[in-house]
């Protein structure tokens, strides 16, 4: 219907059709003003630029009644310190891994990706429809905030490491800057785990304080230049199949927010968690052929390393939930979902991905 059909057939004169023009909701938006650190550094333009794309959707949706204010990592807190500013109010938001804090509690783990848990579709769907959101954000409300799901990196790659990993005893005493609760994984295989903010990766490779170094994938590493140092380039991440981002906001301030806010907020980290998948799926072949090009060696995990890793996370798994209530809850839920995921995933799109996987390299 034309604007002026609908004035004459609703009887409105210029003072309803100037009403209209500034919808009520808008004139009632209060000026709201946020800070959001993150644990990413500026020059990694995908997990940077997916909380900076969540933090542009916001003022966009709200005709910047809110807005938020987006730090790098160290500009304000350090990188792995986000929950912890967001706990204690330093900062209303903060855009991060839940993997990071598993120090404080090993249920942490399933906000990002747990060691051989499921892969980006079905890690997301379980979130979003299958409880996950539930479990998570009861065990994160005794950490005084709530979780919005706010992107997903896809499944990673397995590191850089300076010298060929053939077996497990290859692994033995190698010092791997690994993320989160996978180090207590690999410690059991004599890995000894170093956990560093992005940013602070490279150096350490450099001067040799570790053998080996994982991030996430080919344009991401790219940047950071971890081939010129460690040529040998594994896969898969095990440890990430599909790795959620959180965006979590302090539970008070996230309380006090208007609705209409709370919704803008939860819609802006879905657009922001499409956002940096699709960035990652156009960004990675390229950086990866470049990567080949520039000397880094490809190579697959063996079998007998995967198959030993496999058997030390599930023998963790079962250490953790027998002595922990909120991991046991989460893992259960997880996995019973995973289950059926993985079912219904090899009937059709396993086979469909390695058919046109085959027929694109021929």
């Amino acid at each position: 219907m034309k604007r002026r059909d609908f004035i004459k057939v609703t009887g409105l004169g210029a003072a309803g059709a100037a009403t209209l023009a500034a919808p009520a909701i808008a004139q009632s938006m209060p000026d709201i003003k946020w800070r959001m650190p993150t644990s990413w550094p500026k020059s990694l333009d995908t997990l940077f630029g997916g909380a900076e794309m969540m933090c542009k959707m916001v003022a966009e949706a709200t005709d910047n009644k809110f807005q938020i204010q987006i730090f790098a990592a160290g500009e304000i807190v350090p990188g792995l310190q986000v929950l912890d500013a967001v706990q204690n109010g330093t900062c209303e938001i903060g855009h991060t891994a839940s993997y990071y804090y598993f120090g404080k509690d090993p249920t942490f783990t399933f906000g990002s990706a747990v060691p051989f848990g499921p892969n980006m579709r079905i890690n997301q769907a379980w979130y979003m429809l299958g409880g996950g959101r539930d479990v998570l954000n009861e065990f994160y409300k005794g950490y005084n905030v709530v979780s919005l799901l706010a992107g997903n990196t896809g499944c990673q790659m397995g590191g850089w490491f300076r010298k060929e990993v053939n077996t497990p005893d290859d692994l033995k005493g190698m010092k791997f800057r690994i993320g989160g609760f996978t180090g207590r994984v690999l410690q059991k295989l004599g890995v000894v785990p170093q956990q560093l903010a992005g940013g602070d990766i490279y150096p350490a490779l450099e001067k040799g304080t570790i053998d080996a170094a994982e991030w996430v994938g080919p344009y991401d590493d790219e940047k950071l230049g971890f081939y010129k140092i460690a040529p040998h380039y594994y896969y898969p991440g095990w440890w990430e199949g599909g790795p959620m981002l959180m965006a979590f906001v302090n539970l008070d301030k996230w309380n006090a927010l208007p609705k209409y806010y709370q919704s803008m907020l939860e819609q802006a980290g879905h657009y922001a968690n499409n956002y940096m998948m699709a960035r990652y799926d156009n960004a990675n072949p390229l950086a990866l052929k470049k990567l080949l090009a520039g000397g880094a060696k490809l190579h697959a995990f063996s079998p007998a390393i995967m198959d030993a890793c496999y058997k030390a996370a599930k023998e963790l798994h079962a250490e953790v939930a027998a002595t922990n209530p909120n991991f046991k809850k989460v893992h259960d839920s997880l996995a019973k979902f995973s289950s059926d995921g993985y079912a219904w995933f090899q009937v059709a799109e396993v086979g469909y991905d390695i058919f046109m996987a085959r027929r694109s390299q021929s």
